[in-house]
């Protein structure tokens, strides 16, 4: 509803007529009504549009004031002037004898104070009356967007329901009502034939402020939208007797969620189940036909990626906290359950847990070991001149690297069976030395491979880092600031429907992806103050980075 043509059409001599003032204050209450929005608004929105139109009339200089009676619907226009000794502009300016002779009220008034010059009504021309009329709408109009925008918003994080509009581009515009919400393409459960009229659920992900009214982003492929009909299908989640930890899904597949019982005399998975499987079969059929793996959780990493990657039966895992990586083995005929079609089930795992997982049998387990116990036996042999013996049982027990020789006590070596404490001084002696040649190498190559001062001077990169860095021709901040973790940390990705290793640049160096992220981070940070300081202004510095004119 715009506002009442009786106000701006014709009748533009509405200011001058009695019979209609309280007809204003009927319009504005009607909008309000209908918009929702509160009726004060509406009426200084109609102040603020007939100020302006009588800027039109009196002229554009003058700062006009416009007050309607809340009870009678009395316009009255006042043009806003300042008290001064010595006036140079009778539209802005006034003496104070002269304020004092407009109303008595101003003897009060002091030099620099404002006073209120009644000015007298007048009728509306055309251009007028637009004026004013597109000042209440565009008023109106934004109110409205403020209050459906605080309307939504505590419905972020929540499932709404709303009738299909129509489909644009492959998006779905849903009518919720008051509003319209938007699911992108992308955020659609694939094969899933949606039509004009259809009623559809859908979790709200994101409300935002647009140039063009909030923007409320609906998502039917969200794992938080699986979460959310679990809350609604099973009254133990709801009442916070069952938790979800976590969830995981390929939309329209397959998907996994993780259930903790807060009460431990319930069973977390039997409870989501339901009986005759009727609870998660309700967020099946919502979800196109889902699959869905309910997993019981535990604090133990190995005993639930032994639940998350069920069907497969667990041999052993071994866990690497810091790296927050998971080595399972199992048999050979337990491999292809464990990975999944495509991959699907370890991936799935793999973002439930949010631990790198690595699978492997019992024969690539055994020659992995073989490998790395025969390379630290070489290492400590060559760079410490070393018997095979003495390597190999270093390596056995449990010395990985020479500065773990280096950083351990004489006591921790003589306590080894074999290792007298000459030899012990001198294996600690040895690894000094080498450890002190090491650093004195690296920083040679270093200036060999001509990295830059900002990316060695890079708090969390290591010398050995910054040399495996340069040997990838990484050599600047900026290079550094475009990679991604995961080409620091490594993975693995799916290659014609097989799981393949990718080998990190920083494998080497045990580094988790957090902190491979707080690495990139922080080299952005920095050159993002660094274009601050250059070019000044945000959006400049936009503007620049997307005509590719940093040099």
């Amino acid at each position: 509803m715009g506002l009442s043509p009786f106000f701006f059409g014709k009748n533009t001599n509405m200011l001058n007529k009695r019979a209609d003032k309280l007809e204003l204050l009927r319009i504005a209450e009607a909008v309000a009504l209908e918009k929702s929005i509160d009726k004060e608004l509406i009426i200084t929105s109609m102040e603020t549009g007939i100020a302006k139109a009588a800027k039109s009339k009196f002229g554009q200089d003058n700062e006009i004031k416009v007050i309607i009676n809340r009870d009678s619907g009395d316009i009255e226009i006042f043009r806003k002037l300042i008290v001064s000794e010595n006036p140079e502009n009778s539209n802005t300016e006034i003496k104070l004898e002269d304020a004092i002779t407009l109303n008595e009220i101003n003897k009060d008034k002091s030099i620099g104070d404002e006073v209120l010059q009644p000015l007298p009504s007048f009728d509306f021309g055309r251009i007028a009356a637009q004026t004013a009329k597109q000042v209440i709408n565009f008023n109106v109009r934004e109110a409205e967007r403020e209050r459906q925008f605080n309307d939504f918003i505590d419905k972020k994080d929540t499932i709404l329901s709303g009738i299909v509009k129509r489909l644009e581009f492959g998006n779905v515009i849903v009518d919720l009502g008051r509003t319209e919400a938007i699911i992108q393409k992308n955020e659609i459960i694939p094969r899933e034939n949606i039509k004009a009229g259809d009623r559809i659920k859908a979790y709200c992900n994101d409300v935002r402020r647009e140039p063009r009214g909030q923007q409320i982003f609906l998502s039917r492929a969200h794992p938080k939208f699986m979460e959310k009909l679990f809350v609604q299908e099973v009254p133990e989640i709801y009442d916070g007797l069952i938790e979800i930890k976590s969830s995981s899904r390929d939309p329209g597949s397959r998907a996994k969620i993780c259930v903790k019982a807060v009460d431990t005399s319930l069973d977390p998975v039997g409870a989501c189940v339901g009986m005759r499987g009727s609870r998660v079969q309700a967020v099946v059929n919502e979800l196109q036909g889902e699959k869905i793996d309910i997993v019981n959780w535990s604090e133990d990493p190995a005993i639930l990626v032994s639940n998350a990657l069920s069907p497969a039966e667990v041999q052993r895992v071994n866990v690497d906290s810091d790296r927050k990586k998971l080595d399972v083995i199992l048999t050979e005929e337990n491999l292809s359950k464990a990975i999944g079609r495509r991959g699907q089930n370890v991936r799935l795992a793999t973002k439930l847990l949010n631990y790198e997982i690595n699978i492997m049998t019992d024969a690539e387990d055994s020659e992995r070991r073989q490998l790395e116990f025969k390379e630290k036996t070489e290492n400590f042999v060559k760079n410490l001149e070393l018997d095979e013996t003495l390597g190999q049982l270093l390596v056995a027990e449990g010395f990985s690297t020479i500065d773990d020789i280096k950083d351990s006590s004489l006591e921790d070596l003589v306590k080894i069976e074999g290792i007298e404490e000459d030899t012990a001084k001198a294996l600690i002696e040895r690894a000094k030395e080498f450890h002190q040649k090491d650093q004195e190498d690296i920083s040679e190559r270093i200036k060999q491979l001509g990295l830059q001062d900002s990316l060695i001077n890079l708090k969390g990169l290591t010398p050995g880092m910054l040399v495996t860095l340069g040997d990838q021709k990484i050599l600047t901040l900026e290079d550094f600031a475009d990679l991604a973790s995961d080409e620091l940390t490594g993975g693995y990705d799916i290659v014609k429907g097989e799981r393949v290793k990718i080998q990190g640049y920083l494998e080497d160096f045990a580094l988790s992806k957090e902190e491979a992220d707080d690495l990139i981070m922080s080299a952005r940070n920095i050159i993002y103050k660094d274009w601050v300081m250059r070019y000044g202004k945000k959006n400049k510095i936009n503007n620049i980075w997307d005509s590719k004119k940093i040099d």
